[in-house]
């Protein structure tokens, strides 16, 4: 039977601007996908796996050209069709499932008119049947409130949930080839087991096949029949799934598995170990906040509900949780880009304006927060060296020599040539611009850095070289960082404290190695079960169990009377945890669990 899709000696060339030469990309890579199989491409970044992704569409990047070989999909030459063409294809037979979710919608529309629009365009079927399939694929997702979500506009859903509605978007037409670039790099981990479960079920139900890119070797042992290694456009190993994760044949596909942080143990054996302090630099106190303000105080989405953290001078206090429980809005609450609703932000013991306009330069330069996606967050006008420029002079008046020096000096600090102040972010690879992402906020010299997600885009070797870069920084300028992830190996590798979150409200909290030992909050406890493991077959296992089984009947309720997680939890007491909240159980080194349990139940 002859492949779905053929690539023979795929060349790609790309160049940095009109006047600079073209250089290879992609240097003859050769592959195929048959129908109800999914191809994993793995390797680092700028190893040239997007760009071979979407080559299945016939597309380059802006400033690529396909300069060799041939891309056949059902026994057609793609690069020989007319872009007329090329539309009829794209989005009804080959859908396109992109890493930046943000970037990918329009801001000025409800998201079920943009998830239908590509049934309609195609004519697959009517609008009723098209929007019936987008209910059930939201569903399927594990998407809160299925039927109202859909209606809402991108900015009124958050990263995780705006990444699977994308899924949705892509499915929903039935394509013959799924092209999912980094979709589940947005998960947490729970929501992960079930999305990776809803594509796996999609591709076999309707015989599609499927082309995964991705830097998770977990996620990839758990729906890839084959692997595909790439390293600088060219392919270094390929094979079954099982001999590429357990039997490589090359170093460096050796090297990419030694590069995957295990699992957390269980036991917090390995976790962070810095001394606890009483010296607290920010003290989140009772915080409720979310969106939209009502008419006489108060907000229309409540977010975050009654949420204190203490965060010690100088560690890392990592914050975990599912999509949309509130982690980003906490770190929004504590930067004053989301004034808090009520309670109050302390800063040395000072309050701080809830309002970022409120605050003072000062202020504003002692807490900085590096955001997510980098492609969205510099001004591709402007240089790095500019972009660098901006705090410095902004926040330390520092004139104009002086900032060229200190520009060079934070790219060095964070592994990056000096050369590098030319170039603009399009230029840079994803690793490298959340490197410069973090830069221009060490520029401000500030005492606390809210990180939120800053390795999440990342292949597993550059993110454990920010890993890296963020412990030696905090060795060497004394600098605390609140750490938000999804990613519970890299918070156990990195953060001194935990803070859980769940539908807005703290679960638990305390030093990182106490977390992940019990007793634990039975939410904690789901999330640590929940972690891949790099083994084919371990996503059936653990979907088979109890806890798992209870968590996907469910999904996460902000507001819900009494502990949010009840109706998800294994131990739930029916009469108590349905309708009040649950009690602070005190454990020794400010170790707290929110739970009706008596804290010997949870062992």
């Amino acid at each position: 039977m002859s492949a779905l899709l053929q690539i023979n000696d795929l060349r790609v060339e790309g160049r940095r601007n009109t006047r600079s030469p073209y250089s290879p990309i992609v240097k003859g890579v050769s592959l195929e996908v048959n129908r109800g199989e999914v191809l994993a491409l793995i390797g680092e970044s700028g190893a040239g796996k997007s760009t071979i992704a979407v080559s299945s569409m016939g597309y380059a990047k802006p400033g690529c050209r396909f300069s060799g070989g041939e891309v056949i999909f059902d026994g057609i030459s793609v690069l020989d069709m007319t872009l007329e063409q090329k539309r009829v294809v794209r989005g009804a037979r080959i859908s396109y499932v992109a890493q930046s979710a943000a970037a990918s919608f329009n801001a000025s529309l409800r998201l079920d008119d943009q998830i239908t629009e590509v049934s309609m365009v195609h004519g697959v079927g009517t609008k009723a049947e098209a929007e019936t399939r987008m209910v059930d694929l939201a569903r399927r997702m594990q998407l809160p409130d299925p039927e109202n979500i859909i209606r809402k506009y991108p900015h009124q859903v958050s990263g995780g949930q705006l990444q699977r509605l994308m899924a949705v978007m892509a499915m929903n037409a039935q394509p013959d080839l799924l092209v999912l670039d980094e979709p589940t790099t947005a998960l947490d981990v729970t929501t992960q087991v079930e999305v990776l479960a809803a594509f796996k079920d999609a591709i076999r139900d309707s015989g599609a096949a499927a082309i995964y890119v991705t830097h998770d070797l977990a996620v990839v042992a758990q729906v890839a029949d084959r692997i595909h290694v790439l390293l600088g456009g060219e392919t270094v190993e390929e094979g079954p799934t099982e001999q590429i994760l357990h039997d490589p044949q090359e170093d460096y596909t050796r090297k990419l598995m030694a590069a995957v942080r295990p699992p957390p143990k269980r036991t917090g054996e390995g976790a962070g170990s810095r001394e606890a302090t009483d010296d607290t630099v920010i003290d989140v106190a009772a915080i409720d906040a979310g969106y939209g303000k009502r008419i006489g105080g108060g907000v229309v989405v409540q977010v975050l509900h009654d949420v204190s953290v203490d965060i010690p001078r100088g560690s890392a206090v990592g914050v975990i949780g599912e999509s949309g429980c509130g982690k980003s809005t906490l770190a929004r609450v504590i930067s004053g880009l989301l004034p808090a609703a009520s309670g109050e932000i302390l800063l040395d013991g000072s309050a701080l304006p809830s309002d970022v306009k409120d605050r003072t330069r000062e202020q504003l330069r002692r807490v900085q927060i590096v955001m997510q996606m980098p492609d969205v967050s510099f001004n591709p006008l402007k240089t790095i060296g500019q972009a660098l420029e901006r705090p410095l002079e902004f926040y330390l008046d520092m004139p104009a020599d002086k900032r060229r020096e200190r520009v060079a000096e934070l790219l060095k600090m964070v592994d990056l040539p000096a050369e590098f102040a030319n170039r603009r972010p399009q230029a840079l690879s994803g690793g490298q611009k959340q490197r410069v992402n973090l830069a221009r906020a060490l520029a401000a010299e500030p005492e606390v850095i809210l990180c939120d997600e800053v390795t999440s885009a990342l292949d597993t070797v550059v993110g454990a070289q920010i890993i890296e870069l963020l412990k030696r920084l905090q060795d060497d300028l004394g600098v605390t960082f609140v750490f938000i992830s999804h990613d519970l190996s890299t918070v156990a590798s990195f953060a001194d404290r935990v803070v859980v979150l769940y539908a807005g409200r703290v679960a638990e909290q305390g030093p990182t190695a106490q977390i992940l030992s019990p007793p634990y909050h039975p939410y904690t406890s789901l999330l640590l079960h929940s972690v891949p493991e790099m083994r084919v077959g371990w996503l059936e296992e653990i979907r088979e169990t109890e806890t798992a089984q209870l968590a996907a009947a469910s999904v996460v309720e902000i507001g819900a009377t009494g502990c949010p997680f009840h109706k998800r939890c294994p131990m739930a007491i029916p009469g108590t945890c349905d309708v009040k909240d649950p009690p602070i159980r005190p454990l020794p080194n400010g170790h707290r669990i929110a739970c009706h349990r008596e804290v010997a139940e949870l062992y």
